[in-house]
């Protein structure tokens, strides 16, 4: 599907607030409520927007440290894929699972109170994951938001 100029511009704005009502875009884009809300649609449609996500605020509930964990399988071929990330996608602290090609089979996102909850979750559940092998962790200290690729 070819995105035009307006269509970009809206995916821009939807990425900064998606809760925006269709008549609030009016002025900034110089189309009618129901053309937006028809490109907004159509978006959903084609499948270049396939939801919307609520983000919190990790360290205002609470969670003060993220960790990049680096985990290669150490059964490859052994352990199930779907097993290994069922696994781990169950752990409520983790944020992302990302199957990676490189030097670790898996990325993963965690959020803890403080480190010793980090090594907490890291002993009794990262490292008796099934297949977990050689982990890698690295302690975010900034993170500089992005909006997307538009």
């Amino acid at each position: 599907m070819e995105l035009d100029e307006v269509d970009q511009q809206l995916l821009k704005e939807l990425q900064r607030d998606c809760t925006r009502s269709a008549s609030s875009f009016v002025d900034q884009l110089g189309l009618s409520q129901p053309a937006i809300w028809r490109r907004t649609k159509r978006l959903y449609n084609e499948g270049i927007i396939s939801g919307k996500r609520l983000v919190l605020d990790t360290e205002k509930l609470g969670f003060s440290v993220t960790v990049f964990l680096g985990i290669k399988l150490a059964r490859k071929g052994l352990v199930r894929l779907e097993d290994f990330e069922r696994a781990v996608t169950a752990i409520p602290e983790v944020q992302t699972v990302e199957h990676v090609l490189g030097v670790y089979d898996y990325r993963i996102r965690i959020v803890a109170r403080d480190i010793p909850d980090f090594e907490r979750i890291l002993r009794r559940r990262i490292m008796t994951l099934p297949g977990a092998g050689e982990i890698e962790s690295n302690v975010l200290l900034s993170e500089e938001k992005r909006q997307g690729p538009l």
